[in-house]
């Protein structure tokens, strides 16, 4: 008979000491307890398992030790997939770039897909902005493509939450409404956060208009006059004022200034400012300086004295045509008898100094035609130096927003939004900040939509206690024979409210009655 097979040899134990009637073993100064203290019989001490029974026969432990117990318990095992093995579902990638989290124990997702994760935007737009009842954003966008909701394929302008459609005054198709702008930063506003910032529909584009038109049966002698008697004698006739002022094109009034020094050897502007006072006559100023003019004493005032104003400089140069940057460097130096360009670099520094220098160059592309190819190649590019690099390429983003045209810059912000899960304006709002960072926004906003722009720089200018007359003066003023009418609409549109109303809220006398003439009902 052959001998019975010995059982694997029991590691040395170098005490064993009763307690409470367990059998508590010493092995290379640790101990190792019984069952009683543990859910397991078995310990591991290096790589030995040691057995921890009460009592310890032949035979005992079997040979081939079990694996150390653990998570989950036999018959239990998770049924997940290994991480990764499922992809990103479309639309915005995950904060991070990492993989989503597992699912609840209670199983996979339905045919919904994952659920939502924390820090994702819901169908109202990215964390951030503006609550509800806030400033509204631009409207524009075509339906579908509405910043605040994915677009389809994971791309598209994504940085606020939309009201429901409305449409304005003029019968133009119903389009998304934004939130607000700049106010969840802007935008961006505009103003920070500002983001998602609305096309112009077509319509607009087409048909911009001013509020003010040229007077029919125009005689500058009898305007003259009619002046002269409201200014003439005790007190002043502000409402005769009024009605021949609001209702001549700037080109009349420069006719009615010169016939009036013509006339009675007097200068017009002179008399009128020593009969009117306060916005009155900052308004009625404004109006009978030409407008290249106007805009190059704007620069001028923006920049004499003590600190800078910076906005203004931002609004006037981010807003004009080549040719209209032109004839206000030239005016500046005729009339003032200094350089430009020399005054903003005093004035201002880094990457904002070179970005006004940039646009009082006045050499932007302004070819209506879209180069889609390239459109895509500056999204890329873009990318590359904010969004997709540690840093900020401030460099390339002055050269791109500086050249191209608006048409241009309205597609590579399309392309720029697939390319990068994000629109332009928010990218912005993050790679920059400061006054560059509103300069930067004010150009890609006058690319999608420059009504809504302005709109946006009014309602702010009367929002809130107090009210920014010069800013309130110098955009009813510059753009009422321009696109005056559009701006009232996207007003409306943006706020819910009219241009009028708000106007008639925030000012008094005749300076409200004066803008109103201009503004229209």
């Amino acid at each position: 008979m052959a001998p019975p097979t010995l059982p694997a040899p029991v590691p040395r134990v170098t005490s064993v000491r009763p307690a409470l009637g367990l059998a508590v073993r010493e092995v290379a100064g640790s101990r190792v307890y019984p069952r009683e203290l543990h859910e397991s019989p078995f310990r591991q001490v290096g790589s030995v398992f040691f057995n921890c029974k009460r009592m310890s026969y032949p035979g005992y432990p079997p040979t081939g030790y079990p694996p150390f117990p653990g998570y989950p318990p036999a018959g239990q095992e998770s049924t997940f997939p290994p991480p990764g093995q499922y992809p990103y579902p479309t639309g915005f990638p995950p904060v991070g770039g990492g993989a989503y989290p597992p699912a609840p124990s209670s199983g996979y997702p339905g045919a919904g897909g994952y659920p939502a994760t924390a820090g994702y935007p819901t169908p109202g737009g990215y964390p951030g902005a503006p609550p509800p009842g806030g400033a509204p954003s631009y409207p524009g966008v075509p339906p579908g493509q509405g910043f605040g909701a994915p677009p389809p394929g994971g791309a598209g302008f994504s940085s606020y939450p939309q009201p429901p459609s409305q449409s304005y005054g003029g019968g133009l198709p119903q389009v998304p409404l934004p939130g607000g702008f700049p106010g969840g930063q802007m935008p961006s506003q505009y103003p920070g956060g500002q983001g998602p910032y609305p096309s112009q529909p077509a319509a607009m584009t087409q048909g911009a208009q001013g509020t003010i038109r040229p007077a029919a049966n125009f005689d500058a002698m009898r305007d003259a006059e009619i002046l002269r008697k409201a200014m003439k004698g005790f007190g002043t006739d502000e409402q005769a004022i009024v009605n021949i002022v609001a209702n001549r094109s700037n080109d009349q009034r420069q006719k009615i200034k010169a016939a009036f020094k013509t006339m009675y050897g007097k200068d017009l502007i002179k008399d009128l400012k020593s009969e009117l006072s306060g916005n009155m006559e900052e308004l009625i100023l404004a109006l009978f300086m030409p407008p290249t003019y106007y805009d190059a004493w704007s620069l001028r005032n923006a920049m004499k004295g003590a600190g800078t104003q910076e906005r203004v400089l931002i609004e006037i140069l981010c807003t004009r045509t080549n040719q209209e940057i032109r004839e206000i460097v030239r005016c500046y130096q005729s009339e003032f008898g200094r350089d430009l360009e020399k005054d903003i670099r005093s004035d201002t520094s880094g990457h904002f100094e070179r970005l006004l220098v940039s646009m009082c160059q006045g050499n932007r592309d302004e070819n209506q035609n879209v180069n889609h190819q390239l459109a895509q190649e500056d999204a890329q590019r873009l990318y590359q130096a904010g969004e997709g690099r540690l840093g900020t390429d401030e460099s390339c983003f002055n050269m791109i927003l500086a050249t191209r045209s608006f048409p241009q810059l309205k597609a590579t912000m399309e392309a720029y939004s697939r390319v990068a899960n994000r629109d332009l304006l928010s990218s912005v709002a993050r790679e920059f900040s400061g006054n560059v960072e509103s300069g930067l926004k004010t150009i890609l906003q006058c690319a999608l939509n420059r009504p809504a722009f302005f709109a946006e720089r009014l309602y702010y200018s009367m929002k809130g206690a107090g009210t920014d007359d010069s800013t309130l003066v110098r955009i009813v003023v510059t753009r009422s024979e321009i696109d005056l009418v559009q701006i009232k609409q996207m007003f409306k549109q943006m706020y819910q409210k009219t241009l009028s109303t708000m106007i008639v809220s925030d000012t008094s006398g005749d300076y409200r009655r004066l803008l109103l003439a201009i503004v229209g009902q």
